[in-house]
């Protein structure tokens, strides 16, 4: 499954690398969101084995793969970014892992850097405590730390396999999130439900960071602090969002100084915009979250029928899961 908005310069490679993958059982579903670069028009031309899905406006990364999700065919979902190539093995790993494990609801993938290999993008995700997620082993160098096969909280939405019964169970993803988040909102119905996830480091993808969207961009910005405040409010436990103030204050003192020091995504985005643009932002991104409290609190109700764990088991998933303020705030 893969969304793209006037990505053709990526497509290539991304698709090359699939129609090499040692297993061959499969199907690759492209939504468009209305790209103006000739995008599907070169699918159509150079890869008639895609099923094509044209969108009339942009649906962002959740609506993009709801609209796929709804005619795939398939018993797993792998979701890929269109700025990924793919090692030949990744999806046969992926899917022996999920036929030999039948409670893994998800399976998440090493992710590299595409530009430089020996440096990891992210091996799954990991939470803050105000909602907030990060790739786990981001930036690290990859001195095989993350060789072995283990738990993983959730994937990333950059790539990683879902099998349909989760989807079924929990729901799509939320379009309202449009992008970002997205992945850590159906990551965590996931578990919140009973589903596991596990890692399979031989599942091996490179990606391009952002190649589909500014690293540093006024609407990411926006849409990555309204979809964390929408995430704690809807799967958070109550003492939680209540203690989540603490941790909000905590993580956006050290990103004050990050962007008077220059560290961190705080810093790289106030030295492309400035600090008063950036408050401009947060304050933008909490009116709209706040705005749309009363739905997100029914949405919160109407999937507490269907959680399966309990408080012991969440603050256990933050414990071995969780990311510290400093580095959310001080690291790239």
């Amino acid at each position: 499954m893969i969304v793209n908005w006037n990505g053709k310069h990526l497509l290539g490679e991304c698709l090359e690398s699939l129609r090499r993958q040692t297993f061959q059982d499969f199907e690759i579903v492209i939504v468009d969101n209305d790209s103006r670069d000739g995008s599907v028009e070169y699918i159509r031309e150079r890869y008639r084995e895609v099923n094509l899905v044209t969108l009339p406006v942009n649906k962002g990364f959740a609506g993009g793969n709801n609209a796929g999700i709804r005619i795939a065919s398939g018993s797993y979902i792998a979701l890929l970014n269109n700025d990924t190539k793919t090692d030949p093995t990744w999806l046969e790993n992926l899917i022996k892992e999920a036929e030999s494990n039948p409670a893994a609801g998800m399976l998440a993938c090493k992710i590299l850097s595409y530009s430089d290999p020996d440096i990891i993008d992210n091996v799954g995700l990991l939470i803050y405590r105000d909602g907030l997620a990060r790739g786990k082993g981001r930036l690290e160098r990859d001195r095989g730390q993350y060789d072995q096969k283990g738990e993983a909280l959730f994937p990333s939405g950059c790539a990683g396999l879902y099998r349909r019964n989760l989807l079924e169970e929990t729901g799509l993803f939320d379009e309202e999130f449009f992008a970002y988040a997205d992945d850590v909102d159906l990551g965590l119905r996931g578990r919140l439900t009973g589903w596991g996830c596990v890692y399979v480091p031989a599942a091996k993808v490179y990606h391009k960071y952002s190649s589909s969207s500014a690293s540093y961009s006024s609407l990411k910005a926006f849409l990555v602090e309204r979809n964390r405040v929408w995430v704690l409010l809807k799967y958070y436990p109550a003492e939680l969002i209540v203690a989540s103030a603490y941790f909000t204050a905590k993580r956006l003192l050290l990103q004050f100084y990050g962007a008077l020091s220059g560290k961190g995504a705080s810093g790289r985005f106030t030295a492309e915009n400035s600090m008063f643009h950036a408050v401009t932002v947060l304050l933008r991104a909490w009116c709209s979250a706040l705005a749309a409290t009363p739905q997100v609190l029914r949405q919160r109700w109407e999937f507490a029928k269907k959680k399966r764990i309990g408080r012991r088991e969440f603050y256990r998933l933050i414990r071995e899961f969780g990311i510290s303020a400093s580095e959310i705030a001080l690291r790239d």
